[in-house]
């Protein structure tokens, strides 16, 4: 492998500019996508739609279309349009005979496509089958690539490249400098895009096809999160046409972490990914409420589905009188015997208990229908409408099928002990019933401090009742932390598309969190999801993840520990005896470095340690709140710490954020979580004893 920086570089061939310098050259080519990218914008920008909509309605439908086709075109300036080259031996899909060097083609390798004025390709959309071998060629199957060079960018400036001689046999095989230098940059800002570092075992994930659902266990730094949304990008691009029509989602476990991921699909020209959390998912009452731990565990289990089930249709009573339809001078009667017939049948379907209500005075009308037929009188299908739609019909439909509110009913299932009772048998023992009781009866769905549980029932019971939306494909993150009755509300979001779970184990940190992937794909499902573990470790810093490792056989001891590929180990230290002052030393010591600070510990911990912050003069951002060059230190309760990465961390009184949770085994959780968040440097900083599994 060979390396240049403006001081030095080799001439990989002949010049195609003015000058022989290989690094001039690419900076010149740097510069005419940037052209080429401003002049396809502006040809969209100079679109009239004028004379080719023929109403309102299309002219708006088209005016946002071609607004979001200018967004996708931005160029920004930070963000290099293109981070990579190969150069095919020879021209992809020729066949490769001896002698063919004139087919040899060069490719740029970036984050879109872009062409010139003649349509001709000057850099090539990391998506694109042409694309592949840049992250999976290797000496041994160089995928008949001949160079693969690699570009080191300060900003948005191309500084430095690095060239990979694959066919070369005589070139041993070296870890990529740039590659490494990429990986350890400092993060300041919100979650940014990986195209220029994905692995060959991330790149399998990312391109797996959009008909199978895929579940990625990986540890910390293992880059889940960004395979699971490059793999949205990716489907986005290979399938555009049909995840138009039906969407895609970005389920995430809070709004700090959707707010820190939210600008990898633009970044990458994909800006029609919807991104909710469960609570946006399940939103049909407020929540004021919460439940205790024993409660939530029983609320989230499957059982309740069931439970439900049974009380959404022992709302359904057998007719015991005829329905008699008036007509003109003709009474029409259907016998109670027949009425339950049709009754049966609906339930025998299957159907959602809102589709049997509506298909029910359908069903009675036809029956009438037969009968005028057989006394000779020719019924249309508006006849069968209006029979529908006779009072007679309606309320027996009323009476034998009626109308239910899917809160009302989980109020009453809440509320009403004899109700709850009944349709929990054989499923929840009386202990389980209590727990999940309310202990004052509400009075209406209004009053009620609905917690995130009962949000969760209710969507269950919603479903029950009409069928929820079904997207072509959802990305769910941090999966392990919910539970089964979540899973089942994300699941039917993609009853008839893919889905993307991505999640470790060891990191569940809820009573009820993720016993196997297994068990949740059956929630959620996908019972056919391929699992995928990775356990390359590409941010955490060997020293860390060794030292948080040491949790694992504790949390979950089936698991294979992340191996950092980190070349630099990072900075690690444990503080002993360490008191707030120690604590704000500690920040203005990694504040001196480059990149972000966080500052995690217990929740209960956070407003003493805001306090001391205010008073000692150092400014600070709370989650979700974007980082600046001017605000780099972010104060974290433990509880937001999942999903997010800072430069550096300052890790507080590890023993007091085990404590803080519900049972020991939760609690080295969270601190596994929290141990594991720096990309560079840890510092941990103690009074109290540390927890024995640490030392």
């Amino acid at each position: 492998m060979s390396a240049s920086t403006p001081a030095d570089g080799p001439v990989d061939g002949p010049a195609n500019t003015l000058t022989d310098d290989p690094l001039a050259r690419e900076r010149s080519h740097l510069a005419a996508s940037r052209s080429a990218l401003r002049g396809m914008r502006e040809d969209v920008e100079a679109l009239d739609i004028s004379d080719v909509t023929a109403n309102w309605v299309n002219a708006a439908v088209l005016g946002h279309q071609i607004e979001e086709r200018i967004k996708a075109l931005a160029d920004l300036s930070d963000t290099p349009l293109f981070f990579g080259r190969l150069d095919y031996l020879h021209a992809p899909g020729a066949a490769q005979a001896e002698g063919a060097e004139g087919e040899r083609e060069r490719f740029y390798i970036g984050r879109r496509h872009v062409h010139d004025a003649d349509g001709d390709p000057m850099v090539i959309d990391w998506r694109a089958p042409v694309s592949q071998p840049f992250y999976r060629a290797s000496k041994k199957d160089p995928l008949d690539i001949g160079l693969r060079r690699r570009f080191g960018y300060t900003g948005g400036d191309l500084t430095a490249y690095e060239d990979e001689h694959l066919s070369d046999p005589a070139e041993a095989a070296t870890t990529s400098k740039l590659l490494q230098r990429e990986i350890e940059r400092p993060r300041v800002g919100p979650m940014r895009d990986i195209v220029a570092t994905i692995q060959p075992e991330q790149d399998e994930i990312v391109r797996s096809g959009l008909s199978g659902s895929v579940c990625v266990q990986g540890g910390p730094g293992t880059g889940k999160t960004a395979v699971g949304l490059h793999r949205v990008a990716y489907l986005l691009y290979a399938h555009r046409d049909r995840l138009a029509r039906t969407g895609t989602l970005v389920v995430g476990p809070n709004r700090s972490f959707l707010h820190y991921i939210e600008q990898v699909l633009p970044a990458l020209g994909e800006l029609a990914v919807a991104q909710a959390t469960v609570d946006d998912l399940v939103a049909h009452v407020e929540v004021r409420g919460t439940d205790d731990a024993p409660a939530a565990v029983v609320k989230g289990d499957a059982r309740m589905a069931q439970v439900l089930r049974r009380a959404l249709y022992a709302h359904v009573t057998m007719p015991t009188e005829p329905v008699v339809v008036v007509r003109g001078s003709r009474r029409w009667r259907v016998p109670a015997y027949e009425l339950e017939e049709l009754v049966r049948q609906l339930l025998d379907r299957d159907i959602r208990y809102g589709a049997a209500r509506d298909a029910l005075p359908q069903r009675v009308a036809h029956a009438v229908l037969v009968q005028m037929e057989r006394a000779g009188e020719a019924p249309d299908d508006r006849v069968q409408d209006a029979v529908a739609r006779n009072s007679a019909v309606k309320a027996a439909v009323k009476t034998v099928w009626p109308a239910v509110d899917p809160a009302k009913l989980v109020l009453r299932l809440l509320g009403d002990p004899e109700f709850l009772a009944e349709h929990a048998e054989g499923l929840l023992d009386e202990q389980e019933q209590k727990t999940i009781l309310w202990a004052k009866p509400a009075r209406s769905v209004k009053s009620v401090k609905w917690s995130a549980a009962d949000a969760v029932l209710i969507d269950e019971a919603t479903d029950l009742i009409q069928r929820t939306h079904s997207l072509g494909h959802v990305v769910l993150d941090e999966a392990q932390d919910l539970s089964p009755m979540q899973y089942r509300a994300v699941g039917r979001r993609c009853t008839t598309g893919s889905a993307t779970v991505l999640g470790d184990l060891a990191q569940g940190t809820t009573p009820w969190a993720t016993r196997s992937w297994e068990e949740a794909l059956t929630h959620l499902g996908k019972q056919d999801a391929v699992i995928e573990e990775l356990t390359a470790g590409f941010r955490v810093p060997t020293d860390v993840i060794t030292y948080a490792s040491r949790l694992l056989p504790h949390i979950a001891p089936g698991l294979t520990p992340v191996a950092s590929i980190r070349e630099n180990p990072g900075f690690f230290e444990v503080r002993g005896a360490g008191g707030t002052d120690d604590v704000l030393a500690a920040c203005r010591e990694l504040l001196c470095n480059e990149g972000s600070v966080a500052l995690i510990a217990a929740d209960t911990r956070i407003p003493e340690l805001a306090k001391a912050l205010t008073a000692a003069g150092i400014t600070y951002i709370a989650p979700g709140e974007e980082t600046t060059l001017s605000d780099r230190l972010t104060l974290v309760p433990a509880s937001l710490a999942k999903g997010l990465e800072y430069d550096y961390v300052v890790l507080d009184e590890p023993r007091t954020i085990v404590e803080a949770e519900p049972d020991e085994r939760t609690g080295l959780r969270r601190l596994y979580v929290s141990l594991t968040r720096a990309v560079s440097g840890l510092i941990v900083t103690h009074n109290n004893p540390l927890p024995n599994q640490l030392t």
